[in-house]
């Protein structure tokens, strides 16, 4: 959500191709070599295009997402077709305590996308990163979306010692952002 408004995309007529030459299927484009049934965490619901764009690369995914905000959840349930999901765990909590609770409870993911800390204040923006990284399944990896490439250089510094393969991948079409994405090598 930026200023109030949700920015995701719903095609129901299953015409996916316009939301696949944005951000969201660059962000995604990592998970699709992923095993065949992933485990994914998506922290940040919007309207839930990147689960729609996830099913179509990888049917099978299990996938958790985190959203703080009820009324997002119910937005996307009742008008972006997510309550059509099977699969899908949401959680509706603050992002830090969720990462928390799953770290407590021994969860790991193939792959993570961040979408809600693009604007947050740079150290904010990095506690999430670390605390996303530990969540890393051995061959992991996480897409981080920034909106400046200053911060997404912070960020990406900021994980180097937890996940040593880091890359910036600037993505330019109606907006700017700024990805990290990183992987965790096998143990």
């Amino acid at each position: 959500m930026i200023g109030g408004e949700i920015q995701s995309v719903y095609f129901p007529g299953g015409d996916w191709a316009p939301a696949e030459r944005e951000y969201w299927a660059r962000a995604l484009a990592p998970a699709r070599g992923l095993l065949r049934r992933p485990r994914v965490l998506l922290v940040g619901l919007g309207g839930g295009t990147q689960i729609h764009l996830l099913r179509r690369a990888l049917e099978r995914a299990r996938i958790t997402v985190v959203e703080h905000d009820p009324l997002v959840i119910r937005i996307a349930q009742d008008w972006f077709g997510l309550a059509a999901q099977d699969g899908l765990e949401i959680l509706c909590a603050d992002a830090a305590a969720a990462v928390r609770r799953l770290r407590l409870g021994r969860r790991r993911f193939d792959f993570i996308m961040d979408d809600i800390s693009y604007a947050a204040p740079p150290a904010d923006a990095i506690g999430l990163a670390r605390g996303l990284a530990r969540l890393l399944a051995p061959r992991g990896t996480i897409v981080l979306n920034q909106h400046q490439r200053p911060a997404a250089q912070a960020v990406a510094e900021a994980v180097t010692d937890l996940l040593p393969s880091v890359r910036l991948e600037r993505v330019r079409r109606s907006v700017e952002n700024v990805l990290v994405v990183a992987r965790r090598r096998a143990r």
